[in-house]
């Protein structure tokens, strides 16, 4: 039986005086836009969907890879270390199998403390290096990283359903002489992540969102494609189609437009606008990521991971029944119908290849969802992984997700490096985080 070496502990406090905003505001000012930070929030508050919000700032190691080119910060000890590796997520498991957790002291049941990071649509490319490899890639304009993630000890967890707020903190033992220093220093830092979270701060600006999302801008966005570009794109596609050679891709463009505004107040204004149960406000390496989705990439809970994919839409109505008609004219559609069992059928074979035979199945199937904006056709395929394997694995085998390449997904992303004049970078890919615990 491993013996725990990470000792976790948590302290609750009311939270009705403090949003997850205002807190992340008091752990990272407003001039520091490089300090690797996250808040993860949901919006769309009290579900079984995004219970609970997340924020935390300066990790104590980043694992940074580009291509191949790995690259390891330890702000603890001040040191970085370089390295090269065929498969970099390797790299971040090897760590995490270094740390067994005591069973958390009081901690929601949640993100408790780890890794939290992106994994780029092009980490594809260390899984199948073979049929997708990194030269096949379209021009990399931006030189973001392929993966970056950072290890944070300390944590604050939003409950919106207790209204508690849970200061999370790990210690490893190997740190300190014995347990109860450790437990000594986990409890220090506890106490100074809340000095700081309780500290007297500037008030938000309280700021009047005129925001008309029903209008186009004066200045149309800068697309990576010309409208002519992407009309031949999708003829080519369509031909790939009709030919057989793939049952569906997803082609994507991107659109530019500069701006003063503040990326933080960006995402104030996203979670008023477009509520979600994902809120995402990520400063990572070269760029700042803000996002709204309703969907996961995967999921894991012990040996159990699920996958939740999402196609078919359809607007929200102005009213109950319009709602409703909407949601009947949705699962009415053949296109919508196929398209979804066709992503379903493709999430059911991505957990085959991590979980035990007869296990994976589809639990819920073709149920509309309703979220602030839009409807989607929803399904959860679960599975219980072989073992042997973890959240690692099922992570490996869901990238990208189908929803966002297509079927099948090694040929549609061929595809997609031939018409794609550059490439997605974070777009596409995953952000998340994984705990000590291996969720």
């Amino acid at each position: 039986m491993p013996v725990p070496n990470l000792l976790v502990r948590s302290r609750r406090l009311l939270c009705d005086h403090l949003t997850p905003v205002a807190a992340y505001r008091r752990l990272v000012a407003p001039d520091d836009r490089t300090a690797p930070s996250f808040l993860f929030e949901s919006v769309e508050q009290g579900g079984a969907v995004g219970r609970h919000s997340m924020l935390g700032a300066r990790p104590a190691l980043e694992i940074l890879a580009t291509k191949r080119q790995v690259t390891l910060v330890d702000h603890r000890r001040g040191s970085t270390r370089s390295l090269e590796s065929d498969d970099p997520l390797s790299v971040a498991r090897s760590l995490s199998e270094r740390w067994i957790p005591f069973a958390p002291d009081g901690a929601p049941p949640a993100f408790h403390g780890g890794w939290v990071g992106v994994c780029g649509f092009d980490a594809v490319r260390w899984l199948e290096p073979a049929k997708l490899p990194f030269t096949d890639a379209p021009k990399d304009d931006r030189r973001l990283p392929d993966l970056h993630l950072g290890l944070y000890r300390s944590v604050v967890v939003f409950d919106h359903v207790t209204r508690l707020m849970h200061l999370v903190t790990a210690v490893p033992l190997e740190e300190h002489a014995n347990e109860s220093a450790a437990r000594t220093a986990a409890d220090e830092a506890i106490a100074a992540l809340r000095a700081q979270i309780t500290r007297p701060a500037k008030e938000l600006e309280a700021a009047p969102i005129d925001i008309d999302t029903a209008s186009s801008p004066s200045v149309p966005p800068r697309s990576s494609f010309d409208r002519s570009g992407f009309e031949s794109a999708v003829r080519t596609a369509q031909e790939y189609v009709a030919a057989g050679d793939i049952f569906q891709v997803v082609l994507s463009q991107r659109l530019e437009r500069e701006t003063i505004a503040d990326p933080f107040e960006i995402y104030r204004a996203l979670r008023v606008v477009n509520p979600s149960p994902y809120m995402i406000y990520l400063q990572s390496a070269g760029a700042i990521l803000v996002a709204s989705s309703p969907e996961i990439l995967c999921r894991t809970r012990g040996p159990m991971v699920v996958s939740r994919p999402l196609a078919g839409t359809r607007p929200r109505g102005a009213d109950p029944v319009a709602d409703a008609a909407l949601e009947a004219e949705l699962l009415a559609d053949q296109k919508e119908r196929a398209e979804h069992v066709m992503l379903v059928d493709l999430a059911r074979n991505d957990l085959s290849r991590v979980c035990a035979s007869g296990t994976v199945e589809v639990v819920r199937c073709m149920e509309v969802e309703r979220f602030s904006h839009v409807m989607h056709i929803s399904s959860t395929v679960t599975g219980r992984l072989h073992d042997g394997l973890g959240c690692w694995d099922a992570l490996r085998a869901s990238l990208p997700v189908g929803t966002v390449s297509g079927a099948p997904k090694i040929r549609a992303i061929q595809i997609i490096d031939e018409l794609e004049p550059v490439r997605r970078g974070p777009y596409a890919g995953g952000i998340g985080c994984v705990g000590w615990n291996g969720d």
